[in-house]
């Protein structure tokens, strides 16, 4: 039978989460079991722990030959599971995110319907501001993320460069995700969304706002 270590060790290779926690393998194992695996895989270097209870598979990027690390949105959305709560990049962590501010925030700032707090993760300090769960932005990882920034940014600073700049950031499958999820948001970031997804169909029941 494969051991827990080695079927935790496929789901970081195959899934689409970049940072782990042992409640992402409680399905393989029991708690004791899962916690020894990871330890083991630490300490023979496989993983790589980035923070408390945060573990990654270490990469090396091909074109410039260099180890990959985890970016703040990954090591965030771990940190919110931990604590089973969710957790969205504030406007101005979404705007820089794209490349659409060159602001770099001293202190990533994410809203959550967890407890506020604030988390240090080697040399960064990740901020958790509690909001009600109906003022976290709804949809994917990746469309949040766009949302987010468009509300940041405002409605008046949405011109054609700006546009273009957030559509080359997405995939064809992106745009279409994104257009699915503008019933989550109000109509002036539908706009725009058809503006940024012009291929694409959009559909009714946008909300206003």
């Amino acid at each position: 039978m494969e051991s827990v270590q080695s079927r935790i060790l496929v789901r970081m290779r195959r899934g689409p989460t970049k940072v782990h926690i042992g409640k992402d393998f409680l399905d393989l194992g029991s708690r004791s079991a899962v916690d020894l695996a990871l330890y083991r895989l630490a300490k023979n270097n496989v993983i790589q722990r980035v923070g408390r209870g945060l573990y990654y598979i270490p990469r090396v990027n091909p074109r410039l030959g260099i180890e990959w690390v985890p970016d703040i949105q990954e090591i965030a959305l771990a940190l919110a599971r931990q604590t089973g709560s969710r957790a969205v990049p504030s406007g101005a962590v979404a705007a820089n995110s794209l490349g659409l501010s060159t602001q770099v925030p001293a202190r990533p700032v994410y809203l959550t319907d967890g407890r506020t707090r604030r988390v240090r993760v080697g040399n960064i300090v990740i901020s958790f501001r509690h909001v009600s769960p109906k003022d976290l932005p709804l949809g994917s990882v990746l469309t949040v993320l766009v949302f987010q920034a468009l509300r940041h940014l405002g409605q008046k600073d949405m011109g054609a460069e700006t546009i273009e700049r957030i559509r080359r950031r997405l995939l064809p499958v992106d745009r279409r995700r994104l257009i699915k999820e503008t019933h989550h948001v109000t109509d002036w970031v539908a706009a725009i969304v058809r503006n940024i997804c012009i291929d694409e169909e959009i559909p009714n029941g946008t909300r206003h706002g």
